[in-house]
């Protein structure tokens, strides 16, 4: 679910300073080097940008000794579709948790073998064995966090602000930032009436729109990345996005908050995953062991800022973080959220299309 692109550029530098990276090997390129699946010292991935701590890479080559090539994409279904199409050779993908569910359907996963894996232990249970991936047979948590409310608290009061149906309030007039996502835009209207987030009754989900519609003179913007500047320079007093972008505008301004409303919202899940196209098994294990260690998962949410799933890392982290109900939520609050499923591309198609008549007809 990580959404921040505008660091693409600047991390794959990093990357590329730090091991040499230059045009990424194909699988025909690493097959006419002679590279075989176990024994070549290398490592594919295929991750969001700016989502990784640099200097874990780094200390990665360093203690095993196998040099990382590093890509990166902007959405799952650009992800999917390279994976998909073939002629490539990530060891690694990162996944979403709808899109784990029909990599696995489509067949372009391959199981994880449990055996080879030293750190599941350290997860918390609440966190595996999820309906998208049952038995975690292709994919291991990476992050996960949710869909909520960002406002800022010199215009906006926090009882304001506690509930989806309360965006709705005249006082809120052109002062609302959307997330350009029809899934969690959607989500959001379908919540306020009492229906799944995975709703496929044709009937609940036009009438999400319809109460959309009424949304849209609250709506100053409807946004991708810029929403993080916009809110953290006070261009907007509410937003609407996920937490890991919550954190980042908090970080930059300390008037900025961050709820999930009681009534329920989305829990979302990025994890490893192994792509078909995995050539290099040998480092796909040592690097999924060496990410599940505490200390190295504890310093990549630092950086990140995200929530971990790794249990025991937690342990590890600054009491400021895990405390944190805004990012690090109860079990009372976790109980009302939903996982999005894979709806289909039938049903994608719908919730998309909706979506766009949302936008086009309402500027």
């Amino acid at each position: 679910m990580k959404k921040i692109i505008a660091a693409v550029i600047v991390l794959f530098a990093v990357v590329a300073g730090l091991f040499g990276v230059g045009q990424y090997l194909s699988a025909k390129e690493n097959a006419a080097s002679g590279s075989s699946g176990n024994s070549s010292k290398i490592l594919n991935i295929y991750n969001w940008g700016d989502y990784i701590d640099p200097s874990l890479l780094s200390k990665f080559t360093k203690e095993t000794g196998y040099r990382i090539n590093y890509e990166t994409y902007d959405s799952n279904e650009a992800m999917y579709t390279k994976v998909q199409q073939g002629g490539t050779a990530y060891d690694i993908v990162v996944p979403s948790e709808y899109t784990v569910e029909k990599m696995r359907h489509d067949k372009l996963l391959l199981p994880i073998d449990h055996k080879r894996l030293t750190g599941l232990k350290n997860y918390d249970k609440r966190f595996l064995n999820d309906s998208f991936d049952p038995g975690n047979k292709y994919s291991i948590p990476y992050f996960w966090g949710t869909l909520g409310i960002i406002y800022n608290d010199k215009f906006v009061k926090r009882d304001q602000v506690q509930h989806w149906n309360q965006l709705w309030s005249s006082k809120f007039r052109k002062k609302i930032l959307l997330v350009d996502s029809a899934r969690d835009v959607l989500a959001l209207s379908l919540i306020s009436m009492g229906r799944s987030v995975n709703s496929r009754n044709l009937a609940d989900v036009q009438a999400a729109k319809a109460k959309l519609d009424t949304l849209m003179p609250n709506v100053k913007a409807i946004l991708n990345d810029e929403i993080v500047m916009y809110m953290a320079q006070e261009e907007a007093p509410i937003a609407i996005s996920w937490s890991g972008e919550a954190s980042e505008m908090i970080a930059q301004n300390s008037h900025l908050h961050y709820v999930v409303p009681s009534e329920g919202s989305n829990l979302w899940f990025d994890n490893f995953a192994i792509p078909k196209t995995a050539r290099h098994f040998k480092a796909i294990y040592a690097f999924l062991n060496f990410m599940s260690q505490p200390k190295n998962a504890a310093k990549n949410a630092e950086y990140v800022g995200y929530a971990t799933p790794n249990r025991e890392a937690l342990k590890k982290l600054p009491r400021s973080i895990t405390n944190d109900k805004q990012f690090y939520p109860d079990d009372r609050t976790i109980s009302h959220l939903e996982v999005y499923q894979d709806l289909g591309q039938r049903w994608t198609q719908i919730y998309n299309d909706l979506f766009l008549e949302f936008k086009m007809t309402n500027k």
